[in-house]
């Protein structure tokens, strides 16, 4: 044990001064200046903070030139990445980088708590396969916990969008209004209202903008509503009557969903009843019956 221990540690201190001089090569120029040329220079603790951060940030993104990729997986990666709330551009670097990292952290671990003394091949295949994976699975988790919060939030963001409407105002003016006041409340929602807001500013036309928005988010309800949105727009109707009706709709779902939720439950304790309770209900019901009678068939043989 102390042996491997031992082994992984110099392994790592040779990959880690290998990363260093390939990817730290300015900073150490830098260090080695400052050494030559000392000066009194006061360096705050956010600051070095901010600098790790931003050094191992660096790493990432770099290890990412190492995936074979295509234009066209790096933009499904990217709607993917926006669906979740990631818009930055070193988003994808660092996801494909951790498609890297991941692996061998896995691989390291295997060899660590010595799984791989098993059969090496099949552990650290599965370490390695496992590790790739594992990104696109927080991802796509990550998309569906954001577009449930979406889900619940959109009939509280639309009364709001009503109440700004019936007050005066026109469809922008309410979008970006309600998208500052319910900032604290539905921060993914007002996060992309806040986008279409910037999109029709940019001159962007009002009904792009929302297709836009249904896009980014691959919400059923929200296409639902940019769809009303449009057709309100081209034949002229009320803005606040469709927006208040789909706010309707949507919370008749959402309880016609816990409805569905509550009538399943009946048939989903069936699988518990048949495994743990019946077995535990027959043995305490049967159980002394059965002891008995094996009594008495033996008194019964036995003369």
């Amino acid at each position: 044990m102390g042996f491997a221990i031992l082994t992984f540690a110099a392994i790592f201190l040779l990959v880690g001064s290998g990363g260093l001089l390939l990817f730290y090569r300015e900073t150490m120029l830098k260090r080695l200046a400052e050494a030559i040329d000392p000066r009194p220079r006061k360096k705050s603790l956010r600051a070095a903070l901010q600098q790790t951060g931003f050094s191992l940030g660096n790493m990432v993104e770099r290890l990412e030139q190492v995936m074979p990729k295509s234009q066209a997986e790096v933009s499904v990666v990217v709607q993917r990445l926006v669906r979740a709330g990631y818009r930055n551009e070193s988003a994808v670097k660092v996801f494909y980088g951790c498609k890297v990292i991941v692996p061998l952290a896995l691989c390291a671990v295997a060899l660590v708590t010595k799984l791989h003394a098993f059969s090496p091949f099949f552990i650290y295949a599965v370490c390695l396969g496992l590790g790739f994976l594992l990104p696109d699975f927080w991802l796509g988790k990550k998309i569906k916990a954001r577009q449930k919060r979406l889900r619940r939030g959109l009939p509280d963001v639309l009364d709001l969008l009503v109440i700004c409407i019936e007050a005066g105002l026109s469809m922008d003016q309410a979008t970006a209004r309600t998208a500052q006041e319910l900032e604290k409340a539905q921060p993914d929602l007002c996060d992309e209202l806040r986008v279409v807001v910037l999109e029709q500013r940019a001159g962007r036309a009002r009904a792009d903008a929302w297709r836009n928005l249904a896009e980014r988010t691959d919400e059923e309800g929200l296409r639902n509503l940019v769809s009303m949105l449009v057709q309100a727009e081209q034949f002229g109707t009320s803005v606040a009557k469709t927006l208040r009706v789909h706010a309707e709709t949507l919370r008749s779902q959402r309880v016609q969903m816990v409805e569905e939720v509550a009538a399943k439950t009946s048939v989903k304790l069936v699988f518990p009843l048949v495994l743990f309770i019946f077995p535990a209900l027959f043995l305490v019901t049967l159980g002394p019956s059965i002891i008995l009678m094996s009594e008495s068939f033996q008194k019964f043989f036995k003369q």
